[in-house]
């Protein structure tokens, strides 16, 4: 892991990283000790590492005693697009343009997303417990869960996970595999993912402990309130 920037502001460290060619950012409290519990965070897409909800929800995190991280997933932020990029992001801005149904093309590029974002997950998990060695969560919302759920699958380090936002089609088998404890979050009103959909994803994790936060509302009108949830749930669960 190589730190390339670090600031401080109201108690918090904030410090961009690079594992390899993949850039990230690490968030802990200025006082911060090695052993803490840490959670990984996974941005929506077209999104990047210090998109708001990123920096709101590790300054949650830091705030409740945890290490905070996330990497700018293939593509996003300071990653180039490679032309597989590029054509999808291009079909999916077609089909919102003309009302034609986006899920489809979202459902498969995100599962080319994870396909490289998963092990590159795991790399920076590696250096990051060389910085904090603590119990490991994963919190990821959007093309966060689309990556998440195959990273939590395969990944044993991870204890506890919150998801949401995201279809069913092909995530099922993998959800099958998860056991640790999961909060999952869904809109009832989604006017792209149906409702069926994120309860088949939420019905599918063999997680005995697991628990659905449904709200009213749009897809891009999930409460703020549910971050705060999402802090506590770590804190039952990692510390």
């Amino acid at each position: 892991m190589n730190f390339t920037a670090s600031t401080s502001y109201d108690g918090v460290l904030e410090r961009d990283f690079t594992v390899g060619d993949v850039p990230g950012v690490l968030w802990t409290p200025v006082n911060a000790t090695e052993h803490m519990p840490l959670v990984l965070l996974g941005h929506g897409g077209g999104r990047h590492k210090k998109a708001p909800a990123m920096t709101g929800r590790a300054r949650l995190l830091v705030d409740a005693g945890f290490a905070a991280a996330c990497i700018d997933a293939p593509g996003h932020g300071d990653r180039p697009r490679t032309a597989h990029d590029e054509r999808e992001i291009t079909l999916m801005q077609q089909a919102m343009a003309t009302g034609e149904p986006v899920g489809p093309i979202v459902v498969r590029y995100n599962a080319h997303l994870a396909e490289r974002a998963v092990p590159e997950w795991q790399a920076t998990l590696d250096a990051l417990q060389d910085v904090i060695d603590g119990p490991v969560g994963y919190f990821g919302l959007n093309m966060g869960t689309a990556i998440g759920v195959p990273l939590t699958a395969v990944e044993p380090r991870i204890a506890a996970a919150a998801f949401g936002l995201f279809w069913h089609d092909n995530l099922v088998e993998t959800a099958r595999k998860i056991t640790v404890p999961v909060e999952f979050a869904l809109q009832w009103d989604d006017e792209h993912i149906p409702r069926e959909s994120g309860l088949a994803l939420f019905d599918a994790f063999s997680s005995t402990q697991k628990s659905l936060h449904a709200n009213t509302g749009a897809h891009k009108e999930l409460p703020r309130f549910e971050a705060d949830s999402a802090v506590r749930f770590f804190v039952r669960h990692l510390m």
